[in-house]
């Protein structure tokens, strides 16, 4: 078979394929044209960023098996044109963890001792000894906002150095917390006192995108040293300028920015903080991993094996699709919304009701899982690795199949054990459309179509809430879609579900929460 790498690879990687009798051609810096008139010949191609595979490309190439994207992201590769035509898509996911876990503490440290102004003052000819004395790290506390793979090394390292740790992650247990010595709490802001060094290991996602501002650091003690080698924007810019002014952030080191390249930033005036230009991945060791691991990948997936970071969905016999392909984009859904209500999730199970119950819903479940674990790490998650990722979370993950119809003739519902209370939501697809529907949420009876934007509000059933919540929405330029509300009784609890056009801020939910005396309250995005 042969394998064409079409951007550079580590030599190591391209000798392990040819080591196993693959053919293999290197030819770099190809354009698409070029591409789309060779590629009939391969059976996989290898590219790292600069190549694109686009769908001519993969269109053309009638023999491809397997494209591997030597490195995280696969923004590069058209994975719909590549899923149609049966091409497995697989990237190297876990090739750069070590060097983002030890860039978290090059910086942390480097932070903690003012290593980078010493240099740069050395450099300008002077010795300022007295005035770059630093802190050290043993026995202080570091603050772990994210506990995935990156999380969990970088608290291996610091625990390694003598410090104590906290940590927060909705989706991990406290006996995988204990095993790694992480005091786990349960809210970052049980989190922010009790930390000397915090860093964050989260994915981009509306909750976590702003979520350290003001009131997030006047909760801090003071003096914290922050690190961010995760996403950019986790900071409020603003807000972190003023504590990193006012002493009450002693130091602030930041990998990654919001916008990238940054070469612009109220942060670059600051003498406190260190600034690299995104080096989490940028070792050696990390591109030559990429290289050894894509070609591993590549060759299990030529040899007919499972390909453990594939990212598209894994063959399903076509009688089993049939009955659940169109349940799988709205399982997912289910899934995030799960995630943005329950907040996070020990216990899980997978109910499908009706018809539905009938065949093998396996991938159903892994869909739920997708949605829900990709609002909770900055880990690439798939429909190959989700189970993978709940278990090294210890989150108990279960089906339940009842075949007996219902008011719906097929229903998949999702019931959760929290930290709180447990969340309970189901959908169903109606008509000749398959038209998704969210049925119910936490017992009330609904018949919504899912949007974008929706909001969920729970309040004691009496009148004028409509209007309430109206009315504050039409003050503040926000348009309802539609508008469902659900109650169990006259006068006891009701729910209202509303589809809007944008998103609500966490300000203007609580406004609405507070002017209309709401129980709950809870924004989803999808």
């Amino acid at each position: 078979m042969k394998v064409l790498v079409a951007d550079k690879i580590s030599d190591t990687g391209i000798q392990k394929l040819k080591d196993e009798g693959f053919d293999v051609d290197v030819k770099t810096g190809l354009n698409e044209v070029e591409l789309v008139g060779i590629i009939e010949s391969y059976d996989a191609m290898i590219v790292r960023s600069a190549t694109k595979a686009t769908r001519p490309i993969i269109e053309a190439g009638v023999n491809l098996k397997i494209i591997g994207r030597a490195g995280v992201g696969i923004d590069n590769v058209d994975v719909v044109a590549s899923t149609e035509r049966g091409v497995i898509v697989c990237n190297a996911p876990t090739s750069n963890i070590v060097s983002a876990a030890e860039q978290t503490i090059t910086l942390m440290l480097a932070s903690a001792r003012n290593t980078a102004q010493a240099n740069a003052s050395m450099h300008a000819g002077k010795w300022e000894r007295s005035k770059f004395t630093g802190t050290e790290v043993y026995e202080k506390t570091l603050g772990v906002v994210g506990l995935g793979r990156i999380g969990t090394l970088v608290a291996e390292r610091a625990r390694g150095l003598g410090m104590k740790l906290v940590g927060y992650d909705p989706y991990t247990s406290e006996e995988r917390a204990a095993s790694l010595g992480i005091e786990l709490v349960g809210s970052v802001d049980e989190l922010l006192p009790k930390a000397d060094f915090i860093t964050v290991h989260l994915p981009k996602t509306k909750e976590t995108i702003g979520m350290f501002g003001a009131a997030q650091f006047a909760k801090m003690k003071d003096g914290v040293r922050l690190i961010n080698t995760a996403r950019g924007g986790i900071y409020q810019t603003e807000a972190l300028v003023e504590a990193l002014k006012s002493g009450k952030v002693a130091s602030a080191a930041i990998d990654v920015f919001e916008v990238e390249p940054c070469t612009e930033s109220p942060l670059h005036q600051l003498d406190n903080v260190i600034l690299t230009p995104h080096l989490g991945a940028s070792t050696d060791e990390a591109q030559d991993r990429a290289g050894d691991q894509i070609a591993e990948l590549v060759m299990a997936g030529l040899r007919g094996e499972m390909v453990p970071t594939a990212v598209n969905v894994a063959p399903v016999p076509p009688e089993v699709m049939e009955k659940v392909g169109p349940f799988i984009a709205l399982a997912e859904s289910l899934g995030s919304m799960l995630a943005q209500i329950a907040g996070g999730v020990d216990e899980l199970d997978v109910l499908t009701v009706g018809q539905l119950a009938d065949t093998d819903t396996r991938i159903l479940r892994t869909a739920v899982l997708k949605g829900m674990l990709s609002q909770a790490t900055d880990e690439p998650v798939n429909l190959v690795n989700a189970g993978y990722f709940a278990e090294q979370r210890g989150i108990k993950v279960t089906e339940t199949k009842r075949p007996e119809t219902h008011d719906y003739t097929n229903m998949l519902i999702v019931r959760a054990t929290t930290g709180g209370e447990p969340v309970e939501i189901a959908v169903s697809l109606i008509g000749k459309k398959n038209e998704p529907r969210l049925v119910s949420l936490f017992g009330y009876d609904l018949d919504m179509a899912p949007g974008a934007f929706m909001v969920f509000f729970r309040y004691p059933d009496r009148p004028g809430m409509i209007g309430k919540v109206g009315t504050i929405l039409g003050d503040e330029g926000v348009n309802i879609a539609s508008m469902q509300v659900g109650r169990t009784e006259a006068g006891g609890t009701a729910l209202m579900g509303l589809v809007v056009d944008s998103a609500l801020s966490e300000d203007l939910l609580t406004r609405i929460k507070d002017a209309a005396s709401m129980h709950d309250a809870w924004s989803v995005e999808l």
